[in-house]
């Protein structure tokens, strides 16, 4: 497996803070465009309503793209790179098994921030979910198939 030279910057300083929320990115391997077809991108999806169940986290808003994920979730249960090792993982097996493929769907490593005002929260989640918009996937939110929000 190659070395990413922001791998390792990504993990240096993170805190898992229960009750703290967090933007988490997370990009698929050579950027490849796993989630194109919906239903491919359901099985990221059933994994974050996995961890929402299991009492991890408690999500608050997500979109999955072809290529990458960004989930907005108050942490509940376990630290973030358990949480996002698990939902990886479990996607992982669960994209190669549906595309009868072997080998690595994510890259190493993910992307977190941590939302430090409670008036950002739905500015962070419209971003999220306007991500199908700025790809020039979809003209309407609505037609995009992978994306929720708790406001909306």
């Amino acid at each position: 497996m190659p070395d990413l030279p922001h791998a390792n910057r990504l993990r240096a300083g993170r805190y898992s803070q229960t009750g703290q929320i967090y933007l988490l990115t997370a990009v698929t391997w050579n950027r490849a465009p796993f989630f194109t077809d919906w239903r491919t991108g359901r099985l990221v999806v059933e994994r974050f309503r996995q961890a929402h169940t299991e009492e991890w986290v408690d999500s608050l808003a997500w979109v999955v793209m072809p290529d990458h994920f960004h989930w907005l979730v108050e942490l509940k249960n376990n630290s973030l790179s358990a949480l996002v090792l698990a939902t990886k993982s479990h996607s992982a097996r669960a994209v190669n098994a549906r595309l009868e493929r072997k080998g690595m769907v994510w890259q190493r490593g993910f992307h977190d921030r941590a939302i430090r005002r409670e008036e950002d929260l739905q500015a962070v989640a419209r971003y999220i979910v306007a991500n199908p918009l700025r790809a020039g996937l979809v003209t309407r939110v609505h037609d995009y198939p992978l994306w929720d929000a708790k406001w909306l």
